[in-house]
C-alpha cells in the first residue's frame, strides 16, 4: 500500500470555513453565555477519555450563534487546542446531542474533503504520542505557547488511499465504541446510586415509611452527625518537592484535584510518584472505601469514592481523605450525603466564606452535619450502592484494558508497519 505525505491543508473539504481558527471567539465572555442553546466547544470538551466529550458546555444564543457562523462546527468536524494543553484534538460525532457548535477562541476547526481524507483516520493520526509531541514542539513561545492556524494547516499528514484509511479507522473506532459504551453504563449505574439516595433520603419513601413517625423533622430513628464523629480520618497531603518535575509514567499514583468529580473519577493526568515521595505522603495514603474531598479551588467539594483499581495512592494538598467508621457509618451512604443537592450548596457556602479563594478547612469538614438514617436501613442502602460501584470499577478496569490495546496498534496501524 502506497503512502504520500501531504499538508493538513490540503485535505480540507471545498466550502467556505474549512479550515479555520477562533478569532471571532475572543469577543465571547461569559455575559454571552445563555442555559440553553448552541454549545460552544472548549478544551474541557477534549479533554476526557472519549473522542469528544459533551459534558460541561456553555452556551450562546441563536442570534449570537448567527455572528459567530464563521467559527461554526458541525457532526464530523476535527477540533484542536489553539492554546492551553497543546495536542488535544476532538472529533464531533455523527450522532452528537447537538447538530451545530461554536468553536472557543482557543480551538480551531477542520472539515475534511471525504473523498481524500477519512475524518476518524486523521483523529487518529493527532492522537499519536509522536503528532502530540510535533505539535507542541512546533507552538510559538513567545506569552502563552500556542499553535497557529498556518502551523496547522502546514503539518505534514501521511495518507494511504481513503479507503484504506476507513479500514485502519474501524478497528481503532472499534475500540472506542466499547469504552464509550462502557462509560455510559457506568454513568447509568451511578444514576441508579443517586436516584434511590433520593427517593429514600431525600423524598422519604423509603421503605417502610408508611410506618415511620415523623418527629422534629426526621423520621423516628434518624439523627443529624457532624462528619467529625463518625470518621476516623480527615486529612490531606501535598505536593512532592519538585512538583511535576518528579512525576513518572507509573509509580504510586497522587491523586489530584483534577481526578475529582462529583461522583466519578476521571484518571485522565492522574499523576505518579516514586517509592521514596510516595513514603513521604503515608500519612496520606488512600484506602479501599475512602471519600475524595477537594477542599480548594474551582473545584471545591467536588465528591467521590476512591477508586479501588488505582489503590494504594496518596493525595495532595488540594483533596480530602474523609475516612468513616464503619461502626457508626457507612461509606456509601456518606459518600452520597455529601453529594446530594442540599449537603452540596451547604458545603459550597462554607468554602466561600474564605478570605482569599475558596476553600474548605479540616474544622469544617469536620463539624459539617449529615443526617443518619437507621442502622439497618444505611446498610440496606450501602450495600446496594456498593455493589454498583463494585461494577463500574469492573467496567473501568475493561476500559483500561482496550485503551492498552488501542493504544499498542495505533502506531502500528498508522505508519504502515501493521497491515490490514
Amino acid at each position: 500500500m502506497k503512502w504520500r505525505t501531504t499538508p493538513l491543508d490540503a485535505i480540507k473539504a471545498i466550502t467556505p470555513y474549512a479550515f479555520v481558527g477562533g478569532p471571532f471567539g475572543s469577543n465571547l465572555t461569559s455575559r454571552d453565555y445563555v442555559d440553553e442553546g448552541v454549545p460552544v466547544i472548549r478544551g474541557n470538551n477534549l479533554a476526557a477519555e472519549a473522542a469528544f466529550h459533551d459534558n460541561d458546555f456553555v452556551f450562546v444564543s441563536e442570534s449570537k450563534a448567527e455572528q459567530l457562523h464563521s467559527n461554526t462546527a458541525y457532526p464530523g468536524d476535527l477540533v484542536f487546542t489553539q492554546r492551553g494543553t497543546l495536542g488535544q484534538v476532538g472529533l464531533i460525532p455523527t450522532e452528537p446531542r447537538f447538530q451545530r457548535y461554536i468553536i472557543s477562541q482557543s480551538q480551531m476547526k477542520l472539515t475534511v474533503a471525504p473523498n481524500i481524507a477519512d475524518s476518524r483516520f486523521v483523529y487518529y493520526f493527532f492522537r499519536q504520542p509522536k503528532t502530540i509531541q510535533k505539535i507542541i514542539n512546533h507552538a510559538t513561545s513567545s506569552g502563552v505557547p500556542h499553535i497557529n492556524l498556518g502551523t496547522l494547516k502546514s503539518f505534514a499528514i501521511r495518507l494511504p488511499d481513503v479507503q484504506y484509511q476507513r479500514q485502519i479507522a474501524k478497528i481503532l473506532s472499534g475500540y472506542d465504541y466499547l469504552i464509550e459504551n462502557n462509560r455510559r453504563r457506568m454513568a447509568l449505574l451511578e444514576d441508579a446510586a443517586r436516584q434511590l439516595y433520593k427517593e429514600w433520603f431525600v423524598r422519604l419513601r423509603f421503605p417502610g415509611y408508611e410506618h415511620t413517625s415523623i418527629i422534629d423533622d426526621l423520621p423516628e430513628g434518624w439523627r443529624e452527625e457532624p462528619l467529625g464523629r463518625v470518621t476516623t480520618k480527615l486529612g490531606s497531603g501535598f505536593t512532592p518537592r519538585g512538583g511535576e518535575s518528579i512525576y513518572l509514567s507509573e509509580g504510586v499514583p497522587l491523586i489530584r484535584s483534577m481526578n475529582v468529580y462529583d461522583d466519578a473519577f476521571l484518571e485522565n493526568g492522574l499523576a505518579f510518584v516514586g517509592e521514596d515521595h510516595a513514603d513521604a505522603l503515608s500519612g496520606v495514603t488512600v484506602e479501599s472505601r475512602d471519600i475524595l474531598l477537594n477542599i480548594t479551588g474551582a473545584s471545591v467539594a467536588r465528591c467521590c469514592m476512591a477508586p479501588e483499581r488505582f489503590l494504594p495512592a496518596r493525595v495532595n494538598q488540594h483533596v480530602m481523605i474523609i475516612r468513616v467508621d464503619p461502626a457508626k457509618a457507612d461509606p456509601f451512604f456518606v459518600h452520597k450525603a455529601i453529594n446530594s443537592d442540599e449537603r452540596k450548596r451547604q458545603l459550597l457556602s462554607y468554602a466561600q466564606k474564605g478570605s482569599t479563594r475558596e476553600a474548605l478547612t479540616k474544622e469544617m469538614v469536620a463539624r459539617f452535619a449529615i443526617t443518619l438514617p437507621t442502622n439497618a436501613l444505611m446498610r440496606q442502602f450501602g450495600d446496594f450502592a456498593a455493589e454498583l460501584f463494585q461494577q463500574r470499577e469492573n467496567l473501568a478496569l475493561q476500559n483500561q484494558k482496550l485503551r492498552t490495546a488501542r493504544d499498542l496498534l495505533l502506531p502500528r496501524l498508522m505508519s504502515g508497519e501493521l497491515a490490514v
